[in-house]
């Protein structure tokens, strides 16, 4: 039988069994590996290769070099400045990426976790994110569905639900309240907004029977109790009265069920009509009910900032 050759075509030569224990310094596979000492791990000290940038503060949002998008290239396409003068801003220090100062430039973040200010202000980066305005008409329940087939929210914001968009609305309003209410895909801000610790403002036009006196105003600020604890609103004013009816004003950071009907109901003025007018900064203004709108970028930098984030 021909020995077999080598890849340089010497013969090659029969392995012989090794003999007695082995004297190699690993265990072979089946044998009971003895415990590692720090004496028998072996430290590499070859560099990182080109794609494996090692930052010593590399933080949450910010992303490995070659990743990502460059930070002035995220506030030119946010609309906050040019690229130049995005540079211009970094050097100045004006800009923070998850709360700290950048001041070198070319820092690549990534836009989907990265939380960007520039002069304090958060600066919106993420497209995926959507936050919208409605004008809820009446009679329409506050659900994206419902089972018992009365209108809701999610008839009128159908069109984006089909194109695969998933909002959600932030915190209720009755079917018998009309006005303001927010919609967004963003469940960190939606959270905040609703949790009665950060006592986000909302404002209430409320038509009543009767005709409210500035003793009645006070009686609003001061205070009633209801059956589920005492409440009170953060302001209220008179805006007209006629014939018997009064329309009133009323601002309230409380998000308890049916806050304001059952507060003016308790001060002697039960509600005939209730819109809800503001959320915080954001205004309905003319939007006519079940019409529907973006966010503004300043709404929405008004909204981050009360909730702290």
């Amino acid at each position: 039988m021909t020995t077999p050759a080598r890849r340089d075509g010497t013969p090659d030569k029969k392995r012989q069994p090794r003999k007695g224990p082995s004297t190699s310094s690993r265990p072979r596979r089946g044998e009971n590996a003895t415990r590692q000492t720090a004496s028998d791990i072996y430290v590499s000290k070859a560099k990182p290769s080109r794609h494996q940038h090692v930052s010593d503060n590399h933080s949450f949002g910010t992303a490995e070099e070659g990743d990502g998008i460059r930070l002035q290239k995220v506030l030119a396409q946010a609309g906050v400045a040019s690229r130049r003068m995005a540079e211009k801003l970094i050097d100045q220090g004006r800009v923070e990426v998850n709360g700290k100062i950048v001041m070198t430039q070319g820092m690549r973040i990534d836009p989907d976790t990265a939380i960007v200010r520039v002069d304090g202000v958060r600066i919106r980066i993420n497209e995926d994110l959507q936050y919208f305005v409605l004008n809820k008409p009446f009679g329409v329940q506050s659900t994206m569905s419902d089972d018992m087939g009365r209108p809701c929210i999610g008839d009128i914001v159908g069109e984006k639900l089909d194109a695969g968009q998933r909002l959600f609305h932030v915190g209720r309003l009755d079917a018998n309240t009309e006005g303001l209410i927010l919609l967004t895909n963003d469940g960190e801000l939606a959270n905040r907004l609703m949790h009665p610790s950060y006592e986000v403002n909302k404002t209430y036009l409320a038509t009543v029977i009767g005709e409210m006196r500035p003793a009645d105003i006070r009686t609003l600020k001061n205070g009633v109790e209801l059956d589920d604890g005492p409440a009170k609103a953060d302001s209220a004013q008179i805006i007209e009265t006629w014939q018997g009816k009064t329309i009133v004003r009323v601002d309230i950071h409380e998000g308890r069920k049916h806050i304001v009907r059952r507060l003016l109901k308790a001060a002697g003025f039960p509600v005939e009509r209730l819109v809800r007018t503001k959320i915080h900064t954001v205004q309905l203004g003319e939007q006519t009910p079940g019409a529907i709108r973006a966010l503004n970028d300043a709404e929405l930098a008004s909204l981050y900032k009360v909730v702290e984030m």
